[in-house]
C-alpha cells in the first residue's frame, strides 16, 4: 500500500514538473508594447494644423458620387470637392478618372462647408500649379507628349494639367498639314513657346520639337561617317566655288572646285558636272558637322600625266601664294630702293 502511494505520488511530482508555468502577470504585462503619446504625435499635429483659405492642401480620395469626392486630409475633418471643381477638361468623368487611393492637391475654398467638411477645389489648386510648371518648362524648353483633343480654326487644341493649350497650324509639323482633323487623337511631342497666366494663353510647338530630333539624328549620322569612306550620291546642286553632292538620309557634303578633277583645271563646276548627276566620292574630312569630299582621289591618273599633274599642282599652289602676298605701293617701293643705293659710291 505504501509502495503504492509513493507511486502516485512520484507521478504528481513528475507531472507537475512537466506542466507549462504560466507567466505572472507582471511579466505578461512588461512584454506587451506600451503606446504613449508619441506614438501619436504625427497624427495630433496632423489634426491641429493650422489651415487657412488659399492653402493648397494634398490628401487621399477616399470617396466618390456623382456630385463629390471626399478627400482623406489627415485632419480633423475632411475635405470634399464637388464635380465641377475638380477639372476642367473636357470629357473628364468622375465616375471614370477618379479611383479611391488616388493623391489630389486642392486649395481651401471654406473652412466649413455646412456639414463640417473642409470645402476644396482641385480644378483652381492644379491651374496654380500648373502655370508655376508652364514658365520652368519655357524656360528650360522642356519636351512633353501631347494628345490633340480637336481641331480649330488656325490650329489644334489639346490640355496639359487640364489647362487648354493651342498649337497654331504652323506649328504643328515640319511640312504644311492641310487637313488639321488628321491630327485629333494623336499624341504628338510639343514644348512650351509662349505661357502668359494672365491672359490664360498657353501655345505650343511641335516644329520645334521635330526640328531639333531631325538636326540631333542628322549630326549623329554625320558624325558615324568615317574619314576615307568611299560613297555613292547625287550633285545637288552647283556653286561657284564647287558642287554639294547629296549622300542620302538628308546628308550632303561638299566637294570643292579644286577636288573635282585631276584632268583639268576647272572655273565652274558646270564644266563638268551637271545638277542630279550621280557621283561617287571619297570622304577627305568631317568637322563641326561639314563633310568634305573629293572626286578626283579616286580618279585614276596615267603614269605619264602624273608629272604633269604634279606641276599643275605646284602651279596652283603658287598661284594662291602670290594671290596672298601684298604688292607693296609704288612710293613704298622707291623708298626702299633709296635705302639700299644709300652708301654706294658711283665712279
Amino acid at each position: 500500500m505504501d509502495e503504492m502511494n509513493m507511486t502516485n505520488e512520484t507521478i504528481e511530482e513528475i507531472t507537475a514538473a512537466e506542466a507549462p508555468v504560466e507567466a505572472a502577470p507582471e511579466t505578461a504585462a512588461a512584454e506587451a508594447p506600451v503606446e504613449t503619446m508619441a506614438d501619436y504625435a504625427g497624427e495630433i499635429d496632423s489634426s491641429m494644423r493650422d489651415i487657412k483659405v488659399g492653402d493648397i492642401l494634398e490628401g487621399t480620395v477616399v470617396g466618390i458620387t456623382d456630385t463629390e469626392v471626399t478627400v482623406d486630409l489627415q485632419y480633423a475633418a475632411e475635405g470634399i470637392i464637388r464635380t465641377k471643381d475638380y477639372s476642367g477638361e473636357p470629357g473628364f468623368s468622375i465616375k471614370e478618372n477618379v479611383h479611391p487611393g488616388d493623391e489630389v492637391k486642392a486649395v481651401v475654398v471654406k473652412l466649413d462647408d455646412g456639414n463640417g467638411n473642409i470645402l476644396l477645389n482641385r480644378r483652381q489648386a492644379e491651374e496654380t500649379l500648373a502655370w508655376q510648371k508652364f514658365e520652368t518648362m519655357l524656360n528650360e524648353k522642356t519636351p512633353i507628349d501631347v494628345t490633340i483633343k480637336e481641331a480649330v480654326k488656325g490650329g489644334v487644341v489639346t490640355f496639359i494639367d487640364g489647362i487648354r493649350a493651342f498649337i497654331p497650324a504652323s506649328k504643328l509639323a515640319l511640312d504644311y498639314v492641310e487637313d488639321l482633323s488628321t491630327f485629333v487623337g494623336q499624341t504628338i511631342p510639343a514644348r512650351i513657346i509662349q505661357a502668359e497666366r494672365e491672359g490664360r494663353k498657353l501655345i505650343l510647338s511641335s516644329r520645334d520639337v521635330l526640328r531639333d530630333r531631325r538636326a540631333e539624328a542628322k549630326a549623329a549620322r554625320v558624325a558615324a561617317i568615317q574619314e576615307g569612306a568611299v560613297l555613292d550620291g547625287k550633285v545637288d546642286s552647283l556653286q561657284s566655288y564647287g558642287a554639294f553632292v547629296s549622300l542620302g538620309d538628308g546628308i550632303d557634303g561638299l566637294v570643292h572646285i579644286s577636288q573635282i578633277t585631276n584632268t583639268k583645271r576647272l572655273k565652274h563646276p558646270k564644266e563638268m558636272l551637271n545638277v542630279g548627276d550621280e557621283v561617287k566620292v571619297k570622304v577627305i574630312g568631317v568637322k563641326d558637322g561639314k563633310i568634305s569630299l573629293s572626286m578626283k582621289a579616286l580618279e585614276e591618273v596615267p603614269e605619264d600625266a602624273k608629272p604633269a599633274a604634279r606641276e599643275r599642282d605646284r602651279d596652283r599652289d603658287h598661284r594662291e601664294r602670290e594671290e596672298k602676298i601684298e604688292i607693296p605701293k609704288s612710293e613704298k617701293l622707291t623708298t626702299n630702293l633709296g635705302d639700299l643705293l644709300k652708301g654706294i659710291k658711283l665712279n
